[in-house]
């Protein structure tokens, strides 16, 4: 489940747990119905601004919405954020890397060659 899906359930629930409708928060959000289920089904990135309309609304602080642990100094998140896309960037190096094997396997280190010599014969470099 990913960050998305994860907000716009907890959302949800709260909504639920308040004895809300979907109708309800999208006429106090200023939205139709259907603009509103869109953000409960995680169809939808919310703003900075709708997210603090959304907490205001729910009555929830927007870190508790948000699952940020607001005790954590800034120094802590940071540390954790970076930790975070530390992994993210050698996950997508690693994919670059099966791209790269994949690009050589279907044209081959020949073929390439091939493209680079006749680039070379008319004049590319």
């Amino acid at each position: 489940m990913n960050v998305t899906s994860n907000l716009s359930e907890k959302i949800r629930q709260i909504r639920l747990q308040k004895g809300l409708s979907q109708e309800n928060m999208a006429d106090m959000l200023g939205l139709s119905t259907t603009a509103y289920g869109d953000i409960e089904r995680g169809r939808t990135e919310l703003s900075v601004s709708r997210l603090e309309n959304v907490a205001k609304l729910l009555d929830v602080p927007l870190p508790d919405l948000l699952g940020i642990d607001a005790t954590m100094s800034e120094t802590a998140w940071l540390r954790q954020e970076n930790t975070r896309l530390l992994s993210e960037n050698r996950r997508l190096q690693n994919e670059l890397d099966q791209w790269r094997q994949k690009f050589k396997q279907w044209f081959g280190d020949g073929i390439i060659r091939q493209i680079g010599e006749e680039r070379e014969r008319i004049g590319f470099k």
